[in-house]
């Protein structure tokens, strides 16, 4: 015959609030009585009533983590459980922030446990809670565990409660994840035995959420819904509202009159502000410009929605998929043991996932919109992966001679249209060199730009400091400042 272990909610009140069928139950139990913990409001009335029981209380100081603390109490029971029936009772109701419970249900479903589980009634504490807050769960209402608070489960504009705030060090986690979403300074309430005698209520804020000495098993955490705008203006869907009223009838003119092909320049501007940005090492200027970039990811997605062809969750979507898709080290089962080993996996991935085509060039999936630098970069980038590469850096630097002398040539012959082509095909020889140095020739050439604008102000500023005119000054005069310039960076 199966043995049997009967879970019973104490409820999260006093005595006079346990249901009586539960108080029966613990009454005339003839099966071994295990209580979770005897920190519980119930516990000293069973005590005076005469019921016999075991804790798990010394468990707790044997453990530094909660989850190590379940695990534990979960084995023991399944050792007693093999033996005889067992009655095991647990704070509030056994399906609401019970992880023990959890565990046991899931070695049944499992079917490794010979046993079987049967769930008892018990008060919860959220009518204790809801009433003691005087709040209305049909607004929006979030129940969150403070032993495993995550920042990104947080739904601001709802009622949240946070359970399991033990102690301090809880108190102070949840403090930190709150802190990531909310101002410093934001009130919170510290509830403690929530419907019993015992009951406190305490505003403070956020700050001072860890200093409060009377945390303890039956504490919990209410954070009122975030009612003021401002502070929702880090929230993905606030962003996804502002352009969508942006976009609406009522909105902005030019807004409304943008298109996927309007957009286009703007792209490309705020992409090199970021990239000018990173160069200045100024953080908040990058905020500042990846959120331009990030708005205009949102217009393409919101005008996708207006038209009825996608929306942004089918943006999120489908770089979500692609980067689990190609990322299988990550979170698959292959192995890597080298950044080029992934760059290797990507790209038989990414061959993969396009359909077959009758005659597709390699070269195809570079966007003829990069700057020619870059592109000439990624032309052989690619050529490389079939081998069409020289191995060595000599005849790169033959090549580039090559073409400096073809280049020379025509410009005896003062052929424009041919001097053209002769010039980029030393730009086209020096990338390949870059490249086998494993240098980027974009990225070199804008800290060159980025030198000459600074030696150029440095003249500048020196000339205005004399009372001279640039325009008059010599060339040698220039060159002679230019070389000062270069030896204040060294």
């Amino acid at each position: 015959m199966t043995n049997k272990i009967t879970v019973l909610g104490l409820g999260a009140g006093d005595f006079e609030q346990l249901p009586i069928g539960i108080y029966r139950q613990l009454k005339e139990t003839s099966t071994p009585l295990v209580l979770r913990t005897k920190e519980h409001p119930v516990v000293d009335e069973l005590v005076k009533e005469g019921i016999v029981f075991q804790s798990f209380d010394d468990i707790y100081e044997s453990h530094d983590k909660f989850e190590e603390v379940y695990e534990h109490i979960v084995d023991i029971l399944l050792q007693k459980v093999k033996e005889t029936d067992i009655t095991y009772a647990v704070p509030g109701h056994p399906l609401v922030a019970e992880r023990t419970v959890k565990m046991l249900l899931e070695e049944v479903q499992s079917g490794k446990g010979d046993f079987e589980v049967k769930i008892e009634g018990g008060q919860s504490f959220f009518d204790a809670m809801f009433t003691a807050l005087e709040i209305d769960p049909v607004e929006g209402f979030q129940f969150l565990d403070g032993t495993d608070l995550h920042e990104e489960e947080l739904q601001l504009k709802q009622h949240i409660i946070i359970g399991q705030v033990y102690d301090s060090y809880i108190a102070s986690e949840v403090k930190l994840t709150l802190m990531e979403r909310l101002p410093d300074d934001y009130e919170v309430v510290i509830v403690t035995a929530a419907g019993s005698r015992d009951q406190v209520l305490k505003s403070v804020p956020l700050y001072e959420l860890d200093r409060e000495a009377e945390l303890s098993n039956l504490t919990s955490v209410y954070v009122p819904p975030v009612r003021e705008t401002e502070l929702l203006y880090g929230e993905f869907q606030a962003l996804r509202k502002v352009i969508a009223d942006l976009r609406g009838p009522n909105g902005c003119p030019w807004d409304r009159e943008q298109t996927h092909q309007s957009l286009k320049k703007y792209l490309v501007e705020e992409t090199y502000e970021v990239l000018d940005a990173i160069d200045g090492g100024d953080d908040d200027l990058l905020i500042e410009e990846l959120g331009d970039v990030l708005l205009q990811v949102m217009l393409h997605a919101q005008i996708g929605e207006d038209d009825g062809y996608f929306t942004i969750q089918d943006v999120i979507r489908a770089i979500t998929e692609k980067m689990i898709r190609r990322h299988p080290h990550v979170f698959g089962e292959v192995s890597v043991d080298s950044a080029d080993e992934v760059v290797k996996n990507w790209d038989e991935i990414k061959r993969g996932e396009k359909p077959e085509v009758v005659h597709e060039s390699l070269l195809d999936g570079i966007p003829k919109e990069l700057p020619s630098l870059y592109r000439a970069y990624e032309l052989q980038k690619k050529a490389a992966k079939v081998g069409f590469d020289w191995k060595e850096v000599e005849p790169m630097w033959a090549k580039v001679k090559e073409e400096m002398a073809e280049f020379e040539n025509e410009a005896a012959a003062l052929s424009k249209d041919r001097l053209e082509k002769e010039f980029g095909d030393i730009i086209f020889a020096l990338v390949n060199v870059a490249r086998f140095y494993k240098i980027d020739p974009e990225e070199g050439l804008r800290a060159t730009n980025l030198k000459f604008y600074n030696r150029f102000c440095f003249i500048e500023e020196t000339i205005k400091n004399k009372g001279y005119d640039i325009a008059k000054m010599s060339l040698n005069e220039l060159d002679a400042i230019w070389e000062d310039a270069k030896k204040r960076e060294e």
